[in-house]
């Protein structure tokens, strides 16, 4: 009967759970982060490109 118990206690103290937890969580916020900014720079590249191939048309007249 004492190993059952001994095991029971032996998990609870054991803190390698939280902390897998832990960085699973501190992932998931560096993923939405960066696509958070990736979003964002997303825009910006995109009207940039717009705006340099409309100069470029217009400079070899197409």
């Amino acid at each position: 009967m004492k190993f059952p118990v001994g095991r029971a206690k032996a998990f609870l103290l054991e803190e390698s759970g939280p902390t897998v937890t832990e960085y699973a969580i501190m992932l998931a916020l560096i993923v939405l982060g960066c696509v958070a900014a990736i979003g964002s720079i997303g825009g910006k590249v995109d009207t940039t490109f717009t705006t340099l191939d409309s100069g470029v048309g217009a400079a070899t007249g197409s």
